[in-house]
């Protein structure tokens, strides 16, 4: 993260960032990445953002793998954000149908949670307590992730009881820009960047054949049909974003509006 807060400064000059940090530590903080409550996170988060000065008029925000997911929550959830740029890579947005693989076998805190979501992420306690749990979809049953998962059902607007501020909030966005990279096996299916999934199957689903999409529950629909959602790749493995990409995004996406003060997540 540090490496991305000298390239975000770098390319705009002048600009206030801010990192999100979740533990009082680096471990701490990591740790919060596997094991917590998505919910209780995002409240803590947005209490802690209300707190800075330099957010209160807007900000552009940039979130990496499941940070980004967490990040367009965040739009949706906490009155203090006045989002205007949201771009996330590689983000679980329409869930996971398995658990993220890890990226080595001595990734410990990884290999933990694998083991504790294999044995029922939607247990009470699973679905509380492992963070990776609050987002997984199985395709094979819709029905009980429904009733049973507690984050992603809700911020998608999937459940019945739907959300006009979520829907108000992601159509209030100047743009939105997911990337979602050509060979990522971590997440699963590769089109959730996109808001895609799966169907019992396997077959893709794009995000334009969702009910969600077609009926906008999100806000979704109504950003593409204004040019202001763009879905785009990049090319290799989940997370390898090379430094001159990196920098020619933010140029991209961020360079017309320097005055305003972005922060981002860890993934």
């Amino acid at each position: 993260m540090g490496v991305i807060t000298s390239i975000l400064k770098d390319e705009l000059p002048g600009v206030f960032v801010h990192s999100v940090q979740l533990g009082s530590s680096v471990g701490a903080d990591r740790t919060a990445g596997f094991f917590g409550n998505i919910n209780s996170q995002i409240d803590t988060v947005c209490e802690s953002l209300s707190a800075i000065e330099e957010l209160n008029d807007g900000v552009n925000l940039m979130g990496f793998s499941q940070g980004g997911l967490f990040l367009r929550a965040l739009v949706q959830r906490c009155p203090a954000i006045r989002a205007k740029v949201l771009v996330t890579f590689g983000s679980p947005h329409g869930g996971v149908a398995r658990i993220p693989e890890c990226t080595g076998s001595a990734d410990t805190l990884c290999q933990w949670m694998r083991q504790l979501a294999s044995r029922g992420v939607y247990s009470w306690y699973i679905r509380d307590h492992v963070i990776q749990a609050q987002y997984f979809k199985d395709p094979e049953r819709i029905d009980q992730y429904l009733q049973y998962n507690i984050f992603l059902p809700d911020v998608n607007n999937e459940l019945e009881d739907r959300s006009d501020v979520y829907r108000e909030r992601i159509l209030a966005l100047d743009k939105m820009v997911l990337y979602k990279f050509s060979e990522d096996k971590m997440i699963y299916p590769d089109m959730s960047p996109w808001f895609g999934f799966v169907d019992t199957d396997g077959n893709d689903i794009p995000v334009q054949n969702s009910t969600m999409y077609q009926e906008d529950w999100l806000g979704l629909r109504g950003l593409e049909e204004s040019g202001k959602l763009s879905m785009l790749s990049l090319d290799g493995p989940h997370m390898h974003i090379g430094e001159d990409v990196l920098r020619n995004i933010v140029a991209e996406h961020f360079g017309a509006s320097e005055k305003v003060m972005p922060f981002y997540v860890q993934d």
